[in-house]
């Protein structure tokens, strides 16, 4: 029997993965990556923990600015 299921090719997935949809988070990493060289980044991690950004994303962002995206 053939496999229903129906898989989108690797670039469309990746696309479904990468748009952003959760608005307020967004402007919230934003302020917090604008903060951090007046703040420093201890302070940016703090405010993104207390504003409730999962912390996986709270670290890629701060400590990997090469693994944000591009938006």
């Amino acid at each position: 029997m053939m496999n229903e299921t129906r898989e989108l090719p690797a670039a469309a997935e990746a696309a479904q993965r990468r748009q952003r949809t959760d608005i307020r988070t967004r402007d919230l990493i934003n302020q917090a990556i604008a903060s951090v060289p007046t703040l420093g980044l201890q302070r940016a991690a703090e405010f993104l923990a207390t504003m409730n950004v999962p912390a996986e994303v709270a670290v890629r962002v701060l400590v990997y600015p090469h693994r944000r995206r591009a938006n």
